[in-house]
């Protein structure tokens, strides 16, 4: 019972590292981290969202999200700007570098899948599993929290 190896919470563990491994390379390029990548993301997809939206989406809590939001505004990729009807929510949006950044990131995921070497039909399973074991788990979770 005590293998390393046959754990599920090891094998997501070394999953999840070698997944940055391979993006490191390829976001350096673009001067940015894997966790601002994925912010960068969520705003090339769905453009301006407030602080709260993004830490909700990536799962972060603000004193993770707040440098990482820092350091991608000093980089100059985003602007945040209190919302005028209610100054405690902070929007981000794109700033002109972080648009520009979008067409220089456009081939990254073809990359990571090819890195893959899956086939459309083991990507498709393993990403439809990974979404159901991750809604699985924050269902517990929310489960835990109502007491």
């Amino acid at each position: 019972m005590f293998q390393l190896e046959k754990q599920l919470c090891f094998a997501l563990y070394e999953a999840s590292r070698a997944t940055i491994d391979i993006y490191r390379p390829l976001l350096e390029d673009l001067g940015i981290t894997y966790p601002q990548y994925l912010v960068l993301f969520i705003l090339w997809e769905r453009g301006t969202c407030s602080v709260k939206e993004i830490g909700q989406l990536l799962h972060l809590d603000s004193g993770t999200l707040s440098p990482l939001l820092k350091r991608l505004e000093a980089a100059g990729f985003i602007t945040r700007q209190r919302r005028a009807n209610d100054e405690r929510v902070v929007d981000i949006s794109l700033a002109s570098d972080g648009h520009d950044l979008r067409e220089r990131a456009a081939s990254i995921p073809e990359q990571f899948v090819r890195e893959l070497d899956l086939t459309f039909e083991e990507y498709s399973s393993l990403l439809t599993h990974l979404k159901q074991l991750t809604a699985r788990l924050h269902a517990r979770e929310r489960s835990v929290a109502r007491g």
